[in-house]
């Protein structure tokens, strides 16, 4: 058998290097060459720190990486659509396809023991080959790269989500609090779907600068106690109309209720943490809805393929780092700092 080389992550800030048998596809499965696979915040908060995962989220030590995209190398009996040659994208979970949530295409939220994620508890991104289940892939089309893909099966997805749970139109001044990759992601979203005016907030140096470097907001503030203030400068006194968090913080939550206008949206991508307000306060008598988003379904990534051809946007604009996968424990490392955009792990054409 042949054997490939793939990352796994024990929970200490280190990345480990193990042989693997190169996997044969079997019914309904199909085997991909790796061309790029991004690193998640998810990834950084619940593995490679420390296995903090339980439920969805737990770990079970396989190969590492949730977003990947690659070329399919070799399939097994019964695949219908895809062929060899075909540039993929992988929806990051696989369900067992016949719950309520999995009929709608939100395999994310699989009720179903079958339900596994890759790069969490079956075999992910982070190696030569990946074996997957043929319903779980989307066509990644030309003028996309293997890199736009890889982005978009967790980040850029998980965006678009929010923002169409949000309604996000021109109607819309929004506020995107977090600049990391999904926040950056929120930004060049939220732009194209129309919004009036964009305002990113965080409180690490480079993020501010990265974003301020991509001009992908019209104000980008510093958080502190004044920002609230700063943003209903910036919003004739109002506040947005919509927000979204992908900071995953209490401060950072909280921030996005106070700087939502009255009747505005909020949602919520950022995970981990906590958050506290005062509900007459920060929404009863502002009249204000809250969502929560997790992730997007299939129908909604393949849509969103499309619409970024429409628009002529690429997501890996957000990318910083990239490394071959001989230099993931660099890659990881770069990650967890948290000052940077996106970092990928990528394969020669």
């Amino acid at each position: 058998m042949r054997k490939m080389t793939g990352v796994v992550l024990p929970g200490n800030r280190t990345v480990e290097f193990r042989e693997f048998e190169v996997p044969e596809p079997g019914q309904g499965q199909v085997l991909l060459k790796m061309k790029a696979s991004s690193i998640c915040g998810s990834d950084i908060r619940a593995i490679y720190r420390e296995h903090l995962g339980k439920g969805p989220e737990a770990y079970q030590g396989v190969i590492a990486g949730h977003e990947p995209s690659g070329q399919v190398f070799k399939v097994g009996p019964a695949v219908k659509r895809f062929k060899e040659g075909d540039r993929v994208i992988v929806y990051h979970i696989s369900g067992c396809g016949l719950c309520h949530d999995c009929r709608m295409g939100y395999q994310i939220s699989c009720s179903s023991k079958m339900r596994a994620a890759y790069g969490w508890q079956r075999d992910g991104g982070h190696a030569d080959y990946l074996l997957a289940e043929e319903r779980d892939l989307v066509h990644l089309p030309e003028p996309l790269t293997y890199q736009d893909g890889a982005l978009c099966a967790c980040g850029f997805g998980t965006c678009y989500e929010a923002l169409e749970r949000i309604k996000v139109s021109g109607r819309d001044r929004v506020l995107i609090v977090g600049l990391g990759p999904v926040g950056l992601a929120a930004l060049m979203l939220a732009r194209t779907m129309g919004a009036t005016r964009l305002i990113g907030v965080d409180v690490v140096e480079q993020r501010i600068r990265l974003a301020e470097k991509l001009a992908l907001a019209d104000v980008v503030l510093k958080a502190d106690n004044t920002t609230p203030d700063k943003i209903k400068d910036v919003t004739d006194g109002f506040g947005t109309e919509a927000s979204i968090d992908c900071s995953g913080s209490s401060d950072g939550r909280l921030l996005a209720i106070q700087g939502t206008r009255q009747w505005g949206r909020v949602v919520f991508v950022g995970e981990g943490g906590t958050v506290s307000f005062e509900p007459s306060r920060d929404i009863i008598h502002k009249q204000i809805s809250i969502y929560g988003s997790w992730v997007t379904s299939v129908g909604h990534l393949e849509e969103l393929v499309e619409k970024l051809i429409e628009w002529n946007i690429h997501p890996d604009l957000t990318v910083t780092d990239t490394f071959p996968l001989e230099n993931a424990a660099q890659a990881y490392q770069i990650m967890d700092e948290g000052g940077c955009g996106k970092v990928v792990i990528t394969w020669p054409d």
